[in-house]
């Protein structure tokens, strides 16, 4: 099935990491895991998860400020505990905390209000749910989780009956309910790594899932039967074949955490949105919500901050297509749908002139995309008996924008690049 067209044109989405880790501050699901904190008082979190504070309107104006199109909420994370009233489970905020209501249903209605798409994660393991360490994989991907008694079961302990139960009842039934209360427009899964891609049924799980919602889209974390590659906390040196998505984080953390305090600046975060743009792919950049449901501060300036320099070059983000390869242009570039537009982003202040090379087509007006500046340019060079296009070089701009200048180029037709060794 084809990508969904909305996807790749969105180009920015934001993730939020909310659960009752939030409570402590500790990391989420991972903490008791891996004996950072006790289980009991991981657990016990539970009592203190209040969401006094939770405002999805507000989170849906703030994301729209930023320039999303979509955001993607932790529904439930490997701790299993739901944010929604399931009926396939025990742990829910809504049976267990004070917070006591449905949170993932608001977030998808103030979500739309906003135009923005809806997406939802949820983990495929569950670290909590008895019916979960009961069958052993062939080959485990992390010999680490073997001897967990969360995950696996003793051998010759195995009890399939039971992953049986669990599949049909609490993985495949919450991914139902989900799908049928939520009408999500992008299902965001995480957690295959303790299990053989048979043992999780993957083909038929997605096959499932489009005869509920066929306009759904799905990460790749689908063990080969998602629809995108969601690499993380580094921008590809080398993009993935087809749709992608970098998950990034605003602090060092993806949930909230109080000595989680280095904040990514404007600065950064323009850079790499702009470097993965560049690339063809969205940016997935998380915040972490506080136990009541309060964004901190600093992510909001941050969010606002690349949400005024998107605003300012729009015309650069959407809708485009990845740009020039590496070695045509210092910085990343996007392209207009049509092709015939270039634009160049450049990090540091240009000095004297700004260069393209090997562009066959002819440059017909280059300008400042935030103010209109037009800038003066020529092609040095070249080999025209042989096509060997000379390098274009454009002015430097009076003026420069304090996170990142976008140049852009309207060219005589559709991008025309040569990529060739050049003559003797």
């Amino acid at each position: 099935m084809p990508m969904q067209p909305w996807f790749p044109d969105a180009k920015l989405g934001i993730f939020v990491h909310w659960g009752i880790y939030a409570v402590k501050g500790v990391a989420e699901s991972w903490s008791f895991f891996g004996g950072e904190i006790s289980h009991a008082d991981y657990m016990a979190q539970l009592d203190g998860f209040t969401a006094a504070e939770y405002d999805p309107d507000a989170w849906a104006r703030l994301f729209a400020a930023a320039g999303a199109k979509y955001a993607v909420l932790t529904t439930k994370h490997h701790d299993g505990v739901a944010l929604w009233d399931t009926q396939a489970a025990d742990l829910s905020v809504v049976k267990a905390t004070p917070a006591g209501r449905d949170l993932v249903g608001p977030f998808a209605e103030a979500l739309r209000a906003q135009g923005l798409h809806v997406g939802l994660y949820f983990s495929h393991n569950d670290w909590n749910h008895p019916d979960y360490p009961t069958v052993r994989p062939a080959q485990p991907q992390r010999p680490w989780i073997v001897d967990h008694a969360r995950v696996m079961p003793e051998e010759g302990q195995e009890d399939p009956a039971a992953w049986e139960r669990y599949l049909r009842v609490v993985h495949r039934g919450q991914i139902q309910e989900l799908i049928e209360n939520y009408h999500p427009d992008l299902l965001w899964f995480d957690g295959t790594w303790e299990r053989d891609e048979e043992q999780w049924r993957m083909q038929e799980l997605r096959e499932e899932i489009l005869a509920l919602s066929p306009d759904t889209v799905l990460n790749g974390r689908m063990m080969g039967h998602g629809d995108y590659a969601t690499p993380e906390l580094g921008v590809p040196i080398t993009p993935p074949e087809g749709p992608w998505e970098l998950c990034y984080t605003i602090g060092d953390a993806w949930g909230y955490r109080p000595d989680d305090t280095r904040h990514k600046s404007v600065r950064e975060l323009v850079r790499v949105f702009a470097e993965t743009i560049g690339h063809g792919g969205n940016l997935l950049l998380n915040t972490g919500p506080k136990e009541d449901g309060t964004i901190l501060p600093e992510h909001v300036r941050r969010l606002e901050g690349l949400g005024r320099w998107i605003h300012r070059h729009a015309e650069a983000v959407y809708p485009t297509v990845a740009g020039l390869p590496y070695g045509h242009h210092y910085g990343p570039s996007t392209l207009s749908k049509d092709r015939r537009t270039l634009f160049l982003v450049c990090f540091d202040t240009p000095r004297e002139f700004i260069e393209v090379r090997g562009l066959h087509n002819k440059v017909h007006r280059a300008s400042v995309l935030s103010t209109g500046q037009e800038l003066a340019h020529r092609v040095v060079g070249g080999f025209p008996s042989h096509s060997i296009p000379g390098v274009v070089r454009i002015e430097a701009p009076a003026t420069t924008d304090p996170y990142a200048t976008v140049i852009a180029l309207e060219l005589d037709g559709e991008l025309d690049l040569y990529r060739g060794q050049g003559a003797g």
